[in-house]
This record gives structure tokens, sequence and C-alpha cells, in this order.
């Protein structure tokens, strides 16, 4: 059988040992018999799982004291579960425990952190999150997933995404470098030494295949190109953009799809637990990154595990973290799970993001996530990428802005209404502007 490619990089760290290191032969094995975890039969897929979960259960039961409380007093006397099931008995970890306390969860000592990360802190205290130089550069590398990354070392990637404080873009630097041998070109979001025009003369240069950046970013170089004379498909010929950092509707990738004229996929991670799911070619949802998360979904007010085909809060435990490891973290993200059935033959599970608990919508008496009213108004080529969606007193007001069209603002308000009230039953008034603002952070879309 046909060996699978290597690492271009392999890293070790000096004097190290961990109870992560038990799963070096596992993933061994699998190179030798030409397999990767993505299309692993259930059965010993969830063998490693159950496997990685208890010794994650035994390493925070010996190295923290607020798991180990925790732990104990939901009845456990050691540090083990028997079957996956059981996973739903182990205490959740909620965003507030750990917002604003960086050693709440830490189970390494300070001396053994080699990178620090930490969320934007919108909503309120950031999360910081601490990894060991192991945890980025040697089991964050160990699941290979060579069906859903095609990179390789012919491959120019440019990273347009935060470099500061949160995980995106080292993260994704790490993984073209070290996992596919991949030159980079680290642009960043259009800070002062990366305005929009050096990072697409950059994309120029190099002749990028891949650019891995946030949704509305992708939005703002491929507009801004044809005003600095530089022609998609002819200058810059991309052949893959990874989307993560912001949600996005199907139809907002697919508009994004033709006017890069290259496949558009969506990343779903986070900055507190890394990878969670990425989507394949068929686009029909994220398959679960199960070498390094479990995934569960929970009744956000209950806290019950649900089964597949129901929707709910997103759980998320990751399996090869010794610095701060993060079991049952409630992401505060919606979404259904679902058993694979997808045509690429991946075994991995399907989640399906609906977005974010506190970003829906109250319009009326009905709750919308705001990626369906997106993916309803991008149905509409005669509207643009930039929009604002606002709620007064319980009613749409929808802010658009015109793409390539001789309609009226008048006559696309009118075209705009009808089309929401034919597709999604919502009566909302509409404006068109030609000024909506730019952004090189995350796209504010929604304003309550």
């Amino acid at each position: 059988m046909k060996k699978l490619q290597t690492h271009k990089m392999e890293v070790s760290i000096d004097k190290h040992s961990s109870h992560l290191e038990q799963f070096k032969p596992f993933y061994k094995q699998l190179d030798e018999e030409g397999k990767t975890i993505e299309k692993l039969p259930r059965e010993r897929l969830e063998d490693y799982q159950l496997k990685a979960i208890n010794a994650t259960l035994a390493h925070v039961w010996e190295h923290n004291e607020y798991y180990r409380s925790k732990l104990e007093e939901s009845g456990f006397t050691a540090p083990e579960i028997e079957n996956l099931d059981q996973l739903a008995s182990v205490p959740m970890l909620e965003k507030d425990v750990i917002r604003g306390d960086k050693d709440k969860i830490l189970c390494v000592e300070s001396k053994d952190i080699g990178q620090v990360h930490l969320t934007s802190g919108t909503s309120g205290k950031p999360i910081y999150t601490a990894y060991t130089l192991a945890d980025q550069y040697v089991y964050d590398l160990l699941p290979k997933y060579l069906e859903l990354f095609k990179e390789t070392e012919d491959d120019v990637a440019a990273v347009a995404l935060p470099y500061e404080f949160a995980l995106p873009g080292l993260g994704f630097q790490r993984l073209f470098q070290f996992a596919f041998g991949t030159a980079v070109l680290s642009i960043g979001k259009g800070g002062y030494m990366a305005p929009v025009d050096k990072s697409l003369e950059l994309l120029k240069e190099y002749q990028a295949t891949v650019l891995a950046t946030t949704p509305s970013y992708a939005a703002l170089l491929v507009e801004e190109s044809e005003k600095y004379g530089i022609q998609i498909g002819k200058d810059i010929r991309l052949k893959k953009i990874w989307l993560t950092g912001e949600g996005c509707s199907s139809t907002f990738r697919e508009r994004l799809e033709k006017w890069w004229g290259c496949e558009v996929s969506f990343f779903y991670g986070s900055t507190e637990c890394g990878v969670i799911g990425v989507e394949c070619s068929k686009h029909n949802g994220y398959h679960i990154m199960e070498g390094h998360v479990k995934v569960e979904i929970i009744d956000p007010e209950s806290g019950k595990v649900l089964p597949h085909g129901r929707t709910g809060e997103i759980v998320v435990t990751t399996l090869l973290r010794e610095g701060m490891p993060m079991v049952r973290y409630r992401s505060g993200d919606l979404g259904v799970l679902r058993k694979s059935k997808c045509d690429c033959g991946i075994t991995m599970d399907v989640l399906q993001l609906r977005g974010r608990k506190e970003h829906m919508l109250r319009i009326g008496e009905e709750d919308y996530s705001p990626f369906i009213i997106e993916h309803f108004l991008m149905e509409l080529p005669e509207v643009g990428l930039w929009y604002h969606l606002k709620l007064d007193q319980g009613s749409l007001i929808i802010e658009a802005e015109k793409f390539r069209t001789e309609l009226s603002n008048d006559q696309l308000a009118n075209k705009i209404k009808q089309h929401m009230a034919d597709r999604i039953g919502i009566d909302c008034e509409v404006v068109i502007r030609d000024d909506i603002p730019r952004t090189f952070g995350k796209a504010t879309r929604v304003f309550t």
C-alpha cells in the first residue's frame, strides 16, 4: 500500500514528555497503512477519541485544581469514562468562568508556555489561551487531513488574517509551512505595513495559489483590485480560498467564487479550541476534525446532549492539548450535527452552523439567523457584498449597495423588499446606499 506523504517538517521539543506521546504510534500506524483519520471506520475513530478524552481527563485531574474540583463535585472518583456517551456526565466549561483569568484552566507551569493567544473581548474581558510549543508544533500536526487539504510545497499561500492576539494568522501559517511545506505570504489584514495595494501586488508578484482570509476581507481585496488595475484570474490566479474568522452564507461564498474564479471553502475554528470543522469540495457542511476535537450538540437551556439532526449549542472538547485543554467548552455557536453521508467518502461527522446565540435577530415573533437573511439577500446579483441589517422595534431595515446594475435605487429597494417577502416571509424596509464603510477588522453586519 502506498505510504502517505509525511509532513514537510517535524519538530522535536528538547526534554519533553506528555500524556499525548501515547498517540504518536496511532498516527504512525495510520501512515504505514496509507490511511488518514478522515476515512476510518467509526468504531476505530471513536476508540481513539475515547482514549484521547480519558488521557485529557487524567491530565487535567492531575494538573488543574479547577477541573479536578468540578469533576469531583460531579461525582467522579477517578478521571475516566467508559464510553463516549458518558462524556455527558463531565461538567461543561462556561466562558464566564475563564474570561479574564489566564490561569484558571492552565495545566502546565508558566515556564512551559510557548505562545499565548486571546479573544478580542468584544463581549467582555478576553479569554486567554496558552499553548506549549509541543501543542503547536508537534501534537497539533499529528492528525493528517489529506482529503480536505490539497496544498503542497508547490503552492504559495497568502495568509490575510490577524496576526495580533488571535490564533488564525499564525495557525494557518504553521499549517501551510510545517504540514505542506508551502511558501507563505504573511500579509495580515490591512495593517500599516501591509496596505491593500501592497498586499495585492505581493499576491501578483509571487503568483499566490491559496488565500486564507475572512469573507469580508476576501470581498474587499477583490473589490479593491479593480481600483489598482489588477485583474483577478490573470494577474492573480488563485486555485483555493479558505474562509474563516467570520460566518457567512453559502450564497455569499458562491458570489466570492464567481468573482475570484476559484473554489472557496469554509474553515471553522476558534482561538480557544483551534480547528473544529472544515468544508470538503461538496460544500455540504463542515467535517468535524475528529482527530483534534470531540463535538457535541446540547440544548442551550437544559444542557442535555441532543441527538444527531437536532439544532443546539456547539460544545467542544480538545483532544491534543497539554497547555490549556478545553473540556466540554460551551462555544456559544449554534449548529446541527449529522452523520456523514458525503460523496467525498469522509466518515467524520458533518456540522452545519446556524450562527451565534446572541446574534439571532428577533423579527416579529420569530428568531432568524443573520446567515439566513444574508443567504436570500445574496441571491440577488444586483446587490453588493456590503450590507447592514438593523432592527427597529422588531422590524428589519436592510441597508444595501448596488452591484453592476442599471436599476435605480427605488427599483432595487423594491426588488429586495419583494424578494425577502417571497423567499422568507419577512416584511422589511430597504435603504440603498453607496457609502457602507469597509472594514479591515471583523465585519459588523448586524445592528440592534
